[in-house]
């Protein structure tokens, strides 16, 4: 029976373990998506995220616990839940054979779709997605961009009722990442949920009602972007780095270094500390140094949770 949390959520994860061998991939991982929501999947590589998509797709089984999407046991009713979800793959897969408003036709008839009603629904997303003057054109001829827009419209030829998104901005520039932005946070206006997994801390920030940061097979936090920067991060970081900073920082600041977070060649300190650092070297003007302060974010959140850098995942 479908217990009425399940039916209030368009995905539950309940207790979810998944097993290669003596490998565990998953340890009893416990996630909830609900109607209308986004929520952001970060973790570096070998977390269990890409696993714990393809579970909650049905596209493996569980080794213990109960994966929920959109009503059915996956379990047994994989296929009558994948009816009706949209996946934005991180790589191309648009077919080179065809124009782009034949990418969306024949897609849409693997869902059922027909006639009128399948043009319309085509050249309607083509609109949403502002390629409807590109419709005739080979795919080959799209920018990265335009491709992008069409992978998700794509997605959303068989209406689905949530979104899985897989670095659906990788690789594009600024104008292009906020035109599919905007698109997402209109389809999520409307009561689409989204599971969104990146290494974007921008994107996930943007789109995310919470953050769900994986590792090591596990959430070792989830909550509201904001939530997760106060609790981990503070208001604000200081970032110190330059050719001089190392030496900088311990014969003048006497800042112990093996105790100071680091990344690469620059030096972290967070809200007061950070004040007081920052202070100090705008005093000194120290040659070869170089500071900034700025808000703290989901990179700083994530770093502290996992000792890496989402660049680094």
């Amino acid at each position: 029976m479908i217990s009425a949390d399940t039916r209030s959520n368009a995905l539950s994860l309940v207790n979810v373990r998944k097993s290669y061998g003596a490998r565990d991939v998953l340890k009893g991982l416990n996630l909830t998506v609900g109607r209308g929501e986004c929520i952001a999947l970060l973790g570096p590589n070998g977390a269990g995220k890409s696993t714990t998509v393809s579970l909650a797709l049905g596209l493996g089984g569980v080794t213990g616990g109960v994966v929920n999407l959109l009503g059915f046991d996956m379990a047994s009713d994989s296929h009558l839940a994948r009816a009706r979800v949209g996946v934005v793959p991180q790589y191309d897969a648009l077919d080179p054979d065809f124009t782009v408003l034949e990418n969306l036709l024949v897609f849409g008839r693997y869902f059922g779709l027909r006639g009128q009603d399948l043009f319309t629904r085509a050249a309607g997303l083509l609109e949403f997605v502002k390629l409807a003057d590109r419709a005739e054109d080979a795919v080959q001829a799209l920018s990265g961009g335009m491709r992008r827009r069409l992978i998700l419209a794509r997605a959303l030829i068989n209406k689905p009722d949530m979104l899985f998104l897989d670095e659906p901005t990788t690789g594009l520039d600024p104008k292009a990442k906020h035109m599919i932005w905007d698109g997402l946070m209109a389809l999520k206006g409307e009561g689409m949920a989204v599971l969104l997994t990146s290494h974007d801390m921008d994107e996930a920030q943007r789109l995310a009602d919470r953050v769900a940061v994986l590792d090591g097979g596990q959430i070792v936090a989830i909550d509201t972007p904001s939530s997760l920067i106060t609790k981990y991060v503070g208001e604000f970081v200081t970032m110190v780095w330059g050719p001089q900073a190392a030496r900088f920082l311990q014969d003048q600041l006497k800042v112990d270094l093996a105790a100071t977070e680091r990344r690469g060649d620059t030096w972290y300190f967070r809200d007061e500390t950070g004040s007081q650092v920052m202070a100090r070297i705008r005093a000194a003007r120290p040659v070869g140094v170089e500071c900034l302060f700025r808000p703290g974010n989901l990179e700083d959140v994530f770093f502290g949770l996992t000792g890496r850098a989402l660049s680094d995942a």
